[in-house]
C-alpha cells in the first residue's frame, strides 16, 4: 500500500529559469486543502425564442492532491468532503509533457483517438480529465503561460454533458474553452462553453453559450474524512485506472453506454469502492468485477 503521507505531499521542484520546471510547479500548485464554488450560467443563443436555465451554484470543501509525479506526468486526484462527513470520489486530471496520444470525446459516449506531430506536442502539457470512476471524460492541449506575474494554461476541448446537464437532450457535446489559472487565493478554472448539437456528418448546431467559474479558494479545511477514505480505497482505485490504461491502449475508438438497467458505470464503481475497502481489498477479485462491468458499458 501506498503511504498517504507521501502521496498527498506535492514533491519540491528546483526553480532554475527551466521552463518546462516552472509548469511542473504550476501544476503541482493545483494541489492543496481547498472550498470550492461551481457557477454556470448560460449567456448568449443565436435563437431569440431559446429559454435560458437557471443559474447552476454549487459549493463544497475539496482535497486535490498528488497521486503520481513523474518528470513528464503529474496525476492529481480530487476528493470531495461535504458538511465534514460525506465524501465523494470527484475528477482526475492527469497532465502530460509533450504527449501525442489524445483520447477525445466526439458524442454520445464515443471517444476517438488522435496522435499529435511531434512539432505540435513540443512544449505542450495534456490535460487528461477522468470522471469518478475514472473513465475518460475530456482531454486537450496547450502551454502554460507566465507573463506579467500572471501563471495560466488554457485549451478547447469537447467533452459529454455534465452531470448536472444530464436532463438536456437538445444539444450532445459541451466545447469548453478552459482556462487553469493560478491566483493568489488558489487557482481558477475560468470558463466560455458552447452547448451543441453534433450531426451524424459532425456539423455542430450552437445551441447556447455558457459562463463558468470554478474557483478554489485554499484554506486550512478539515479534509480528514478524504484521508480516512483514500487510505481504504487507493489500492483499488489503482487498479481501475491500471484496468483503463490497459484498456486505452488497445483501441482506436471507445464507446461506452452511459446507463445499463438504470444504474450508471459510476454506480457499480462506487459500490466496488465500499465492498473492497481497507482489509477486504483482493487485487484478483477487483479485476474481475471492474473488468466485467466495464465490458457490461461498451458498445
Amino acid at each position: 500500500m501506498e503511504n498517504i503521507e507521501t502521496i498527498t505531499k506535492p514533491s519540491s521542484v528546483a526553480i532554475d529559469g527551466n521552463k518546462k520546471a516552472l509548469d511542473r510547479k504550476a501544476i503541482l500548485d493545483l494541489a492543496g486543502k481547498f472550498h470550492v464554488t461551481f457557477d454556470f450560467a448560460e449567456t448568449f443563443s443565436p435563437d431569440k425564442n431559446y429559454k435560458q436555465e437557471k443559474l447552476y451554484k454549487n459549493e463544497s470543501i475539496e482535497y486535490i492532491f498528488v497521486i503520481k509525479d513523474e518528470p513528464d506526468l503529474i496525476s492529481l486526484q480530487h476528493i470531495l468532503v461535504i458538511n465534514e462527513r460525506f465524501v465523494v470520489k470527484h475528477w482526475r486530471q492527469d497532465w502530460l509533457y509533450e504527449n501525442r496520444d489524445l483520447l477525445l470525446f466526439d458524442k454520445e459516449g464515443v471517444w476517438k483517438k488522435k496522435t499529435l506531430t511531434e512539432k505540435v506536442a513540443e512544449g505542450t502539457w495534456t490535460q487528461k480529465v477522468y470522471q469518478v470512476d475514472d473513465s475518460p471524460r475530456y482531454q486537450s492541449y496547450g502551454t502554460w503561460v507566465f507573463v506579467d506575474g500572471k501563471r495560466y494554461w488554457e485549451a478547447t476541448a469537447d467533452a459529454p454533458l455534465p452531470r448536472r446537464q444530464e436532463h438536456r437532450t437538445d444539444y450532445n457535446v459541451l466545447v469548453r474553452n478552459s482556462r487553469v489559472e493560478l491566483t493568489t487565493y488558489g487557482w481558477i478554472m475560468n470558463q466560455d462553453n458552447q452547448k451543441v448539437f453534433r450531426d451524424d456528418n459532425g456539423k455542430d448546431k450552437l445551441i447556447v453559450w455558457e459562463k463558468g467559474f470554478e474557483v478554489q479558494n485554499r484554506g486550512d479545511y478539515n479534509i480528514q474524512p478524504a484521508l480516512d477514505y483514500w487510505s481504504k480505497t487507493q489500492n483499488y482505485w489503482a487498479d481501475v485506472r491500471a484496468i483503463w490504461a490497459e484498456i486505452f491502449e488497445d483501441i482506436d475508438e471507445l464507446k461506452l453506454k452511459e446507463v445499463v438497467d438504470g444504474k450508471h458505470l459510476y454506480d457499480w464503481f462506487f459500490e466496488f469502492a465500499n465492498q473492497f475497502s481497507g482489509d477486504n481489498y483482493d487485487e484478483e477479485l477487483v479485476n474481475k468485477a471492474v473488468s466485467s462491468i466495464i465490458e457490461q458499458y461498451r458498445f
